[in-house]
């Protein structure tokens, strides 16, 4: 499953990030791809001279997988579960940037600084369904790219290449992207403040307390529920001035969309719940990320690292 957001402080500085909903670890790992590593693509050949990146990822033929990963300009991208939906390229087409599924993440963050150049180039772009190698599928995803300014969501299905400018800055799963946007307006009635005493006839009437207009705010771990949530709570929080009240948002925002073990049984029979929630600050250029069995926040910062390394660090 998996839940993303994005929004910006009091001084324009973006703080993006996602819960990975799934039954199990993958092993992942904090992973800094530093700017001396020379990154081989499946079709575009090999990459030098590029940024630093930080997210969460496994690695495989000495190459990240990431999850999510921002780089030190402040351009963040995520992949989200998007099953029956996402349909590639077969093989690389003839005339476009082909970048194959698994490498999607870490070539818009090693070749981009922003949303706005991103978009430009996507038309041109081909996605194809090749795994890194044999022990790895081909993962159905679709993906949120932000920056401090905004944020896009790129779907790759049978119609081909399609971006959508997400003005709600967030993305959940299945069904697609334009749904869900459309799907807010089901709850237009939700607000976040106490409503005035009514009459009803002779009787007076107050609420019990706060929250009573947001009756109807969904509350289970269905994708499109889990959007209006993530929505909700993202552009009704309160703007925040200083990294450590911005970081306590990004948690507590995707907190509010985790899953809880025992909660959701998946198609196998597993429960679903939150592996870990990680997240990217543009303004200290650090990875904050904590996992189910241990809640606390851990931090990685890319001025701690030797960034012109020409390895893959595993922070």
């Amino acid at each position: 499953m998996c839940t993303g957001i994005r929004f910006d402080d009091a001084n324009g500085n973006m703080y993006f990030g996602r819960n990975l909903d799934w039954t199990e670890s993958y092993g992942q790992k904090v992973v800094i791809t530093p700017r001396g590593y020379k990154y081989k693509s499946a079709f575009l050949g090999e990459m030098a001279n590029s940024p630093a990146l930080v997210g969460m990822a496994i690695i495989a033929e000495d190459a990240p997988l990431y999850f999510d990963c921002a780089n030190e300009h402040g351009l963040a991208v995520a992949g989200l579960n998007f099953p029956g939906y996402a349909s590639y390229a077969p093989s690389a087409i003839d005339g476009k940037i082909n970048v194959a599924t698994y490498e999607f993440p870490t070539w818009v963050a090693l070749n981009f600084t922003s949303v706005d150049d991103v978009e430009k180039t996507l038309k041109d772009v081909a996605i194809v369904a090749k795994p890194i190698n044999q022990n790895y599928s081909v993962s159905e995803l679709h993906w949120i790219i932000a920056d401090s300014k905004r944020s896009i969501v790129v779907e790759y299905t049978k119609n081909g290449m399609e971006v959508f400018k997400n003005d709600v800055d967030i993305l959940t799963n299945q069904p697609s992207y334009d749904w869900h946007k459309e799907n807010l307006r089901n709850y237009m009635n939700l607000f976040p403040n106490m409503p005035k005493e009514v009459k009803w006839g002779k009787a007076s009437m107050k609420a019990f307390g706060s929250g009573s207009l947001m009756q109807g705010l969904p509350g289970d771990y269905y994708p499109p529920s889990r959007f209006v949530r993530a929505a909700y709570l993202n552009t009704h929080y309160p703007t925040q001035k200083d990294e450590a009240s911005n970081i306590s948002r990004l948690f507590h925002t995707l907190a509010g969309v985790a899953m809880i073990d025992g909660a959701a049984v998946a198609i196998d029979g597993s429960f679903e719940k939150t592996i870990y929630t990680g997240g990217y600050s543009s303004r200290t250029k650090t990875y904050y990320y904590n996992t189910y069995e241990d809640p606390t926040i851990k931090s990685v910062a890319l001025k701690d690292y030797d960034l012109d390394s020409t390895r893959l660090i595993i922070a």
